[in-house]
């Protein structure tokens, strides 16, 4: 019997997988040698946070809880958002930097680049939601809900943030240059993040605003991480199905996402990289 006949089912798998980890590496390394990128990714948060407990929250009321209770599950879901704003830009940087055409020169998995790319987002989501969590403490935010619904909320945040890291990985290969990617980036995030439930409730709004933030993905990652840190208070929750079953809305929302973005996202990269 020949070597080639013994080898096992599962080695194509296990080459991807290997393949998607060495790029996840490659990328994380990049992050250590550019420390300032990561800097600046929690310096961010951490300003949101200080900005909007500390200036704006002694001006704004919310019915049935503390404004910085309310504000803070804002703040993780609008972070984990712009966080995976960096699929996009690095998928452009690559891109123009020619280190797309070095990864064609190997025998490996197109789709490991993007397996790599959006699972390093991941890992800096992560740090990102730790110290975001520490600062909120120490402006008086506090979860009071098990440790379980603590960690399944953390859990939520992050798998919205590693699909949504699709979606902006996909406008960062359509782009002509990075430099592109940032403007692209913010016309659709900054609707999504401030056009939302994040800062204040969505029943101040004017009708047409209100009812984009109601049927809003991150009005309902950000409802259901409230529910989950055990920070809604007695505040009403609007009577919209998305509102009512928040935690069900973000799971099929990331179905979707992931279901829709993935195989976009490599055929895209088939179709760049055989240029």
């Amino acid at each position: 019997m020949s070597a080639a006949a013994t080898l096992p089912t599962w080695t194509p798998l296990t080459m991807w997988y290997s393949d998607g980890w060495t790029v996840t590496k490659r990328n994380l390394t990049k992050l250590k040698r550019s420390p300032d990128m990561l800097v600046f990714a929690v310096i961010q948060p951490i300003m949101f946070v200080l900005l909007f407990s500390q200036v704006y929250g002694g001006a704004i009321q919310v019915q049935g809880t503390d404004y910085t209770q309310f504000l803070m599950a804002g703040i993780f879901a609008q972070t984990v958002v712009f966080g995976s704003t960096f699929s996009g830009s690095a998928m452009a940087q690559d891109l123009k930097e020619g280190i797309i055409d070095r990864f064609r020169s190997l025998p490996m998995s197109g789709s490991a680049v993007l397996i790599g790319r959006t699972n390093s987002d991941l890992v800096l989501n992560t740090i990102s939601m730790v110290i975001m969590m520490l600062t909120g403490l120490v402006v008086g935010w506090r979860v009071n809900s098990s440790f379980p619904e603590f960690m399944a909320g953390v859990g939520l945040l992050l798998l919205f943030s590693y699909s949504f890291s699709w979606v902006m990985a996909l406008l960062g290969m359509m782009v002509k240059t990075p430099e592109v990617i940032n403007n692209a980036s913010f016309l659709i995030l900054f609707p999504l993040t401030f056009i939302s439930n994040a800062f204040v409730p969505s029943d101040t709004l004017p009708d047409p605003l209100r009812l984009f933030a109601e049927w809003n993905p991150v009005s309902s990652l950000v409802q259901a991480a409230r529910e989950l840190f055990g920070n809604v208070g007695t505040a009403p929750v609007p009577d919209i199905w998305t509102m009512q079953h928040p935690i069900l809305t973000v799971l099929i929302g990331v179905s979707v996402m992931l279901v829709v973005f993935v195989p976009l996202c490599i055929r895209k990269f088939a179709s760049i990289s055989s240029r």
